[in-house]
């Protein structure tokens, strides 16, 4: 008895020795202390001259964490501070932490096909011109879609037929909404929309109920929105809402019961959709004051509007986290799909989706992973992705670092493009990423 206990110590030590070195490692050759003080200088400037509210950053390796902080307010009134268990709403970053870790998953496990075509898959697509559109086509952004379709107008009008946006302020139109001035006479189609809960209708917004014939207008409009050179990059959200309706259609369950059952297995509970039934409120970072649709500062609930329209579980946009559940996932990816000992994703999956299939057509970008053509910020292999809410996170393979970066850059307003102007979050990475 007293050898086996001898033999358990032994080999306790000699792991925790080897786990602790190989932190020890990694962090000799990341200078904390001095990408810390960059960082915090970064902030502080961003956060003086209004790039947004308040952010929240983590920097580490696939074995460590070496930096993680907080920094400004939820809002301008800087009546509540920022810390590690808020949750921002990812926007575009949902596209690779939601649908694509599904699809990775299922392709490892021979449910789905790269080579799987819409039509054949999700009957409402059967007939029409995007049938024979591939799951790699989704992906890579090649298939030819146009950018985006704003579903909810078609669910608004004005009695006088004037139009819903104009670019002159006047006493018709009196709020901004974007660059747009909003008609203060907008009415809301009754035959699509209540504001008191209906049963089978879907909750789209706190005091919002759709119902869910509006559906067959969307997959018309999605159907025949093939306007582009298929084989062309064209960034679109339309492909993400295809990749989701056809891992649904495979297997049967919905993108947000997929999703739950690998961060689960990950240990992750900060990061999910429609983070009100899994949090509280004053743990949700708010976005931006909507004057047009919603007419309300969102909170809680998705900023996007067409992850909206299918309350808040969509493949384009949806996904709410901390820095702490992501930087889960930007480890496990690191170490080829591997996480705490368990085999979360095939090792051989992750490179396929990581890689650049098509860079010899000058088209950089991975199997739903952004990537960038090299240049002072980004390198060859680095992979991840940004959100239209300030948003981001990228990890090097060949380094192991990975950083993500999360603002509310969109509250109150969708306009203030500062960090963008200033390449903030590009110049962290180029930073922490020599």
């Amino acid at each position: 008895m007293k050898n086996i206990s001898a033999k358990i110590i032994i080999a306790s030590l000699i792991f925790f020795g080897t786990n602790s070195y190989s932190q020890k490692n990694s962090k000799q050759s990341f200078d904390v202390k001095r990408n810390e003080v960059y960082i915090d200088s970064m902030m502080t400037n961003a956060l003086e001259k209004g790039f947004f509210p308040g952010a929240e950053i983590i920097v580490g390796s696939k074995d460590a964490v070496f930096i993680s902080k907080n920094y400004g307010f939820h809002d301008y009134s800087k009546k509540q501070p920022v810390k590690s268990d808020d949750v921002y709403d990812l926007a575009s970053m949902s596209k690779v932490l939601g649908a694509t870790l599904v699809t990775m998953r299922l392709v490892g496990e021979d449910k789905i096909k790269l080579t799987d075509k819409v039509g054949d898959l999700v009957a409402v697509y059967k007939n029409t011109p995007i049938a024979d559109l591939t799951l790699f086509e989704l992906l890579t952004h090649t298939s030819g879609l146009k950018a985006s379709i704003t579903f909810y107008q078609s669910l608004l009008s004005t009695p006088d037929g004037s139009p819903l946006l104009s670019k002159d302020k006047s006493d018709n139109y009196p709020d901004l909404f974007d660059t747009m001035y909003v008609n203060k006479n907008i009415v809301y189609d009754a035959n699509y929309l209540s504001f008191v809960p209906k049963e089978n209708w879907v909750q789209i917004y706190k005091n919002m109920w759709l119902n869910p014939e509006f559906y067959k207008t969307v997959y018309d409009q999605i159907a025949s929105a093939n306007t582009n050179v298929r084989g062309k990059y064209v960034y679109s959200d339309l492909n993400l809402l295809l990749v989701k309706q056809m891992i649904e259609a495979k297997t049967g369950l919905k993108l947000d019961q997929l999703t739950k059952e690998i961060y689960t297995e990950l240990g992750i509970t900060k990061i999910g959709y429609n983070p009100l039934k899994w949090t509280s409120e004053e743990n949700v970072m708010p976005t931006e004051l909507d004057n047009f649709f919603r007419k309300d500062t969102i909170k809680g609930y998705v900023h996007d509007e067409a992850a909206a329209i299918f309350g808040g579980v969509s493949g384009n946009a949806g996904l709410f986290a901390n820095a702490q559940s992501i930087s889960v996932i930007c480890q496990m990816l690191l170490n080829n799909g591997k996480y705490k000992g368990k085999q979360i994703l095939k090792a051989k999956v992750v490179k396929e989706f990581r890689d650049s299939p098509l860079a010899k057509e000058g088209i950089y970008r991975g199997l739903g992973f952004d990537k960038r053509k090299p240049d002072e910020f980004f390198r060859e292999n680095d992979f991840g992705h940004t959100g239209f809410t300030g948003t981001f996170f990228f990890m090097n393979p060949d380094n192991n670092r990975f950083l993500i970066i999360l603002t509310n850059r969109v509250n109150p307003t969708r306009t203030n493009r500062l960090m963008y102007k200033d390449d903030f979050s590009a110049k962290i990475w180029k930073q922490i990423n020599n």
